[in-house]
């Protein structure tokens, strides 16, 4: 019986980081599979601007390499229920992502299969390739002006550069916005509940955000269950002290979360270690997950049902941008459950 290998990804751009790891990733069995992220589902975990290039042209690009057998496109941003049906003996993924990380990676256990997380080659990155392209035609715009560009005043260009992420979500994000708004209303529908986490600002989000489900948003209407799960001081102390502060969502996810529940990671950066293990914890249990990041988050929104990427590296825009969705879902989750 031929041993199959599965990986995935979005494989935007082929270089020899890439052969180098599907050779590799081959060598496991005798069959590899790799399973391609749609182009809206790059434009959702990736952001606006991507894929680079289309998914037939990428799975083209894959099925020119010796090391590869067979290449399946999937529409959603994880590849959960590709590796269900497929049911591979070995899922490997990028040594960037540790096992506990890797979507599957229970499931695949569970049958008796090998996970491996295998080293990459270093220096090579589609990301990397993408923001040096960008950073040379903004050097060559740049360098086309007549004249240098006045200082703004720092109230003005806060202001400005406000307004051009919000800009951006409307020309780009409100699909993404869209598709967590049904997530949660949805989940609401059902009986479920909304579970909510993240850390400083985010932590303040959250509670902004599960308060406004709680008690109302604009108009009267029954309360809808939504938890923070950063207001708990004992909890957050026991849990930090007993199990790490990389637990300290994780676990109140495991206690409090149930099948078909909504669990809400907020990171600006995408790279909040608990954050990430909160998500994963919600995937165990069967839980819809969303998440809520910037423009380099791109670790977490990988591993949800659903995410939005702010489009803004800066902390101070990504949280205005994130409170103004927030404000969003609850909105349409006011108007859609009154239908």
């Amino acid at each position: 019986m031929s041993v199959v290998v599965f990986t995935n990804g979005c494989f935007d751009l082929i270089h020899p980081g890439h052969i180098d790891f599907l050779e590799r990733a081959r060598a496991f069995g005798d069959r590899l599979i790799v399973g391609l992220n749609s182009d809206e589902s790059v434009t959702a975990i990736k952001g606006a601007g991507r894929p680079l290039l289309t998914a037939e042209a990428r799975a083209a690009v894959l099925r020119g390499l010796r090391s590869v057998d067979e290449v399946i496109i999937f529409p959603e941003p994880t590849p959960a229920r590709l590796i269900e049906e497929i049911k591979p003996d070995v899922l490997v993924k990028g040594g960037d992502w540790p096992v506990e990380q890797i979507v599957g990676a229970d499931s695949v256990l569970k049958r008796g299969g090998q996970v491996h997380s295998l080293p990459l080659l270093p220096s090579y990155s589609t990301s990397n390739i993408v923001d040096k392209i960008q950073s040379a035609n903004e050097r060559g715009k740049a360098s086309e002006k007549a004249e240098p560009p006045e200082t703004r005043d720092e109230i003005e260009a806060s202001l400005l550069e406000h307004q051009e992420v919000i800009a951006e979500l409307l020309s780009n994000g409100m699909p993404a916005i869209k598709r967590c708004a049904e997530e949660i209303t949805e989940a609401l529908r059902r009986g479920k509940k909304i579970l909510i986490c993240g850390n400083g600002g985010s932590a303040a989000d959250a509670q902004h955000i599960a308060a406004e489900f709680v008690g109302r948003f604009e108009r009267e209407r029954r309360a809808w269950p939504a938890i923070a799960l950063t207001t708990d001081t004992s909890a957050l102390t026991a849990l930090s002290n007993d199990y790490g502060y990389e637990g300290v969502f994780a676990r109140q996810v495991e206690a409090l979360a149930q099948e078909g529940d909504v669990v809400i990671g907020i990171s600006t950066s995408g790279n909040s270690p608990n954050v990430i293990a909160a998500i994963m914890a919600a995937r165990k249990i069967g839980c819809r997950t969303i998440g809520l990041t910037g423009a380099k988050g791109k670790r977490l929104s990988p591993l949800c049902d659903a995410s939005v990427l702010a489009p803004s590296a800066r902390t101070a825009r990504i949280q205005e941008a994130h409170i103004a969705i927030g404000h969003i879902w609850c909105e349409l989750a006011d108007k859609w459950l009154d239908e």
